[in-house]
């Protein structure tokens, strides 16, 4: 039986948005649609500090901003774009279309076919996240979305150099610099300046994440993301250092991010807990990691592997690092997870930023039914069907006809009988009359 030798926050606490937050995105999505450009101008004022009146960057400021990069900078994150460029093309390329002939002369098949607008939202009021950037808009473009926009907020009061240029060396068409629900907002309501897209991704705030599952339906969206969460499967095979750091290393994202070890090894795991006070008091982070660690860290030691998978599967985390004598146990068995990294010389980080796989992943047990941002996402698989003689379009119609009447449709059986008489050459009665 497991042990808590820490235990976060009651399951109550964490809860999806608040009830004021639901509340006001309502009201500023009801504003957006009403008032356009006015209202993105007002909010930007109100929340970035920032009045413009066109908020899409020109190509003066995007090259002004790519000018501030040093080219080692500019080589750092052309190496993170083509490793998710690479990754994202072998996704693309296993998405075949298909048709078969199912029946002699029935001919079924689906298209994979691009969405035709992409809204893509990158994070950094905070932190300039330009990793987001590589994670949304090139994905899209491998994918052969044709119209891909990206909006991220001002950092200390005007466009993120680092984030204008990750969005432009990734393809984006047109570059905003709007944060927050306006942000969203604009991209799937539509403005005066702003076409609307057919589908929005990227992570954000709990402002950001309300706006888009508001808006779900309307367009289409990644997925519904909370707080980074992060889980360390460990045994006695690595240390207590490196398993802190991995923990501390997520919990920055934000003071409600919860951060787990999971361990078979009850010495690891008090070593790891003296490790973390131990970092936080010189990572320079600490002010939000400590937050994320007192609030919603826990420490858990199970008996076996075994244990530890269902716990692992039952907690369906976003991120989970597999540090033990046999990861690929994990990697065998889990089901329930956004990404595993597996092994100690792989790590949260790497998938975050750089190693190519896409770090706009599932939380708050999302992973139990979707995995992350790929390719995919950006593709409708529609379907097709072809008759090609005479004696299929019969055959089908007949049972056709008789599955119609069992559910007392006869508009749809119809629409069977008159291919039976017209390709079968059989009498057949309209459907719902008698003989």
């Amino acid at each position: 039986m497991a042990q808590w030798l820490k235990h976060g926050a009651a399951a109550e606490v964490i809860k999806s948005a608040a009830r004021e937050v639901r509340d006001t995105v309502e009201k500023t999505l009801a504003d957006i649609e009403e008032r356009g450009d006015i209202a993105l101008r007002d909010l930007s004022i109100r929340f970035d500090k920032l009045d413009r009146e066109d908020y899409r960057l020109s190509a003066a400021e995007i090259d002004a901003c790519m000018a501030q990069l040093t080219a080692r900078d500019i080589r750092d994150i052309e190496f993170a774009q083509t490793q998710v460029r690479n990754f994202a093309q072998h996704q693309r390329n296993s998405i075949l279309d298909i048709e078969v002939e199912t029946l002699p002369g029935v001919i079924l098949g689906h298209k994979n076919i691009p969405v035709n607008a992409a809204g893509c939202y990158v994070p950094g009021g905070k932190y300039p996240l330009l990793a987001s950037a590589h994670m949304s808009v090139i994905t899209a473009k491998v994918a052969g979305v044709p119209r891909i926009i990206t909006c991220a907020p001002p950092f200390n009061g005007k466009p993120a150099p680092a984030i204008v240029a990750a969005q432009h060396m990734a393809g984006a068409d047109e570059i905003y610099c709007l944060g927050g629900i306006q942000a969203v907002g604009a991209m799937a309501i539509g403005t005066a300046s702003i076409a609307p897209v057919d589908i929005l991704v990227g992570p954000g705030n709990a402002f950001v994440a309300e706006a888009k599952r508001q808006l779900f339906g309307r367009v289409g969206i990644d997925l519904f993301a909370g707080p980074t969460e992060t889980l360390v499967i460990a045994d006695d095979c690595v240390d207590g250092e490196i398993c802190a750091t991995d923990l501390l290393g997520q919990a920055e994202h934000g003071p409600d991010s919860p951060a787990i070890l999971l361990t078979t090894s009850e010495k690891l795991a008090r070593e790891t807990m003296a490790e973390v006070e131990r970092l936080l008091q010189i990572l320079p982070t600490a002010g939000i990691a400590r937050q994320a660690w007192e609030k919603f860290g826990e420490v858990i030691v199970a008996e076996s592997n075994e244990e530890m998978l269902k716990i692992a599967n039952d907690l369906a985390f976003e991120h989970v690092q597999v540090m033990t004598s046999n990861p690929d146990y994990f990697l065998e068995n889990m089901r329930n997870f956004g990404a595993l990294f597996l092994g100690p010389r792989t790590n949260v980080s790497f998938g975050d930023k750089v190693i190519g796989t896409n770090h706009t992943l599932p939380t708050k047990k999302a992973a139990r039914y979707t995995g992350g941002l790929w390719v995919g996402k950006f593709i409708k698989t529609c379907t097709y069907q072809k008759v090609l003689t005479d004696e299929a379009s019969a055959m089908i119609g007949e049972y056709c006809s008789r599955l119609c009447a069992l559910e007392g449709f006869s508009g749809h059986g119809e629409q069977a009988n008159i291919r039976v008489r017209r390709y079968g050459h059989k009498q057949v009665p309209y459907a719902g009359i008698p003989e």
